[in-house]
């Protein structure tokens, strides 16, 4: 039903916890006739991640590898109560787009019950683009709510297939719940492989089976479309003050 033609949540080894370089990842996404992916290293705050001057390097970054398009984003993680950033708008300015996410290596504010505000708080910054796998259980949010503010701030909400394999357990039932909330609202969604490794690139089948159980419309999925998909992008861009 649904045929996904690019990638926007992929690590490579500068990320320090992943195992591929940029030119195997891309590699991997021509033999899987990928239009483009997209590599967001987390943020320097996560153990063995980049420095902060990485995210000033876009000129040295390349825009394609064998007619692949290559876009220099980036997974910002929320650190405290006070949704501080671990990107400054310096650097969020200079990359393609930004993921916003909660971790536990690098979250170091109060255990909470209800994350809604900090996060909300986190999207009225221009520079996030995406919420990254929202449906985690560890950081529990009023989905109608962040939905709704998704659809307010012209956030995307990511369907995130890691979340399904081999981390944050608990997370399909909640975003296949999150899914229905965005149909319902009228919001848009990506769905991404967070490939740690290059054989896990355009690798998604658990999250089109959730999206295809529920008969969520894509053309409400961003990455379906090139059309849709260079909206998107521009809209990311033109925040930034600039074109690809």
């Amino acid at each position: 039903m649904y045929q996904i033609i690019g990638d926007l949540h992929i690590h490579s080894i500068a990320s320090g916890h992943a195992f591929s370089t940029v030119r195997e990842i891309a590699m991997v996404a021509k033999q899987k006739n990928l239009q483009f992916i997209g590599l967001a290293e987390h943020g320097p705050s996560m153990p063995g991640g980049p420095a902060p001057i990485y995210f000033e390097a876009r000129g040295h970054f390349p825009k394609k590898i064998d007619n692949i398009e290559v876009f220099f984003g980036a997974e910002i993680d929320i650190l405290d109560e006070n949704s501080t950033l671990d990107l400054d708008d310096q650097r969020l300015k200079k990359i393609d787009y930004g993921i916003v996410s909660f971790h536990p290596q690098v979250y170091r504010g109060e255990i909470r019950s209800d994350y809604t505000s900090i996060l909300i708080r986190a999207l009225e910054n221009p520079y996030i683009n995406i919420i990254a796998h929202l449906g985690n259980p560890r950081y529990p949010v009023d989905y109608p709510m962040v939905v709704k503010k998704a659809i307010e701030y012209n956030k995307v909400i990511e369907i995130n297939n890691s979340s399904f394999r081999v981390s944050r357990k608990g997370s399909f039932e909640n975003c296949k719940m999150i899914a229905q909330e965005v149909k319902k609202q009228g919001g848009y969604i990506i769905v991404t492989s967070d490939a740690h490794y290059c054989d896990e690139v355009g690798e998604y089948q658990l999250s089109l089976d959730l999206l295809e159980s529920i008969n969520f419309p894509k053309e409400f999925i961003i990455n379906t479309s090139p059309t849709t998909f260079q909206s998107f992008l521009n809209s990311f861009l033109k925040i930034r003050g600039r074109e690809r």
